[in-house]
């Protein structure tokens, strides 16, 4: 017969959809934890439950979750007589961060029932960068007596700290000798580590290997990295003086690169959303950045006009063949 441990009851829980942004919340919850006596504990996916259950066993009363593990250290297994790792019925201080990308990643499931097992008179915070109408209904279905605080308009914006270039490409050839010439650009001007956003994993992973071809330090991070390559990746990024750090949009929300001089859209984003979350990784309190997006007109079209509108709300210089193909675009329809 098992021996039964006993599980931990946090009172306060923070949900987010990254490894990533829930190891940089910890750490700084980890800075005011010990002035209030309270145990910070992380939990997410990619790494041993193991380890994180024998955390959990010392007590914990701040929890900072990916909804996943959330749900598997939550769940037990009652034939096997084992106790959840954490319970959540204590739980009166709520944080979700981020919340329109968890919905975009298919959490709300998950969340709906992590949510549905925690006392009804907690406190709820819901973190948004965007307010669109499935944020709204879960802000609706978690929250009474709702207090919402909104920094800026509901028009979609950028950094105007953040100088924002567009390069008009075609091709992968063209996209790879153009962003050889950006980089070598970059670093002739001071910004010697940047971020560079692929669409794609296998993309991602093909251009930090060229990249090393080219003799550049450099490192990938996507979904299908183990946990601790993606760990050593994001260090590198924020640690070394020369760095470049090749990422899908894992690396897009949420994370904080203290002095990051420049970011590059390789691939331009399915959402102009996801275009501001990335670039809004450079230019970070008060600090001046760059962002270079590579522009495929055949298959980027699309974005054209709210592109161009993102430009010119920013008061940034609009590229003479983008307000061509959007009035080409605005011809044919």
């Amino acid at each position: 017969r098992r021996v039964l441990f006993r599980s931990a009851k946090p009172t306060t829980l923070v949900l987010a959809p990254t490894r990533e942004l829930a190891q940089q919340i910890a750490a700084e919850a980890e800075k005011f934890a010990p002035m209030v006596k309270a145990r910070v504990v992380a939990i997410y996916g990619g790494v041993p439950k193991g380890d994180q259950v024998r955390e959990l066993r010392q007590g914990c009363d701040i929890l900072i979750a990916t909804p996943g593990r959330l749900m598997d250290l939550a769940a037990g297994d009652e034939k096997r007589e084992i106790r959840p790792a954490v319970l959540t019925e204590n739980v009166n201080y709520l944080v979700l961060d981020e919340a329109d990308r968890m919905l975009d990643m298919g959490f709300e499931p998950d969340v709906r029932k992590i949510v549905g097992q925690i006392r009804p008179d907690r406190q709820t915070l819901l973190w948004s960068a965007t307010w669109p109408k499935n944020v709204q209904r879960l802000a609706r279905d978690f929250q009474r007596d709702i207090v919402h605080i909104q920094v800026g308009s509901d028009e979609l914006s950028c950094n105007k700290d953040i100088t924002q270039t567009i390069v008009i490409t075609s091709g992968l050839t063209q996209k790879l000798d153009a962003l050889m010439e950006t980089i070598q650009r970059l670093e002739d001007s001071g910004a010697s580590k940047m971020l560079i956003f692929c669409g794609t994993k296998r993309s991602c992973e093909d251009l930090c290997n060229q990249l090393r071809q080219y003799r550049f330090l450099c490192a990938s991070i996507h979904g299908d990295k183990e946990q601790p390559a993606r760990e050593k990746a994001l260090w590198n990024l924020k640690t070394k003086p020369r760095f470049i750090l090749v990422a899908t949009d894992v690396a897009a929300r949420g994370l904080d690169v203290p002095l990051l001089p420049a970011v590059i859209n390789f691939d331009m984003p399915e959402q102009l959303e996801d275009y501001v979350h990335r670039i809004g990784r450079t230019g970070r309190a008060g600090n001046k950045g760059e962002a270079v997006t590579f522009f495929v007109p055949a298959k980027d079209c699309g974005h054209t006009r709210g592109l161009i509108e993102l430009l010119q709300g920013a008061g940034q210089v609009v590229p003479q063949g983008l307000e061509r193909r959007s009035e080409e675009r605005r011809g044919r329809e």
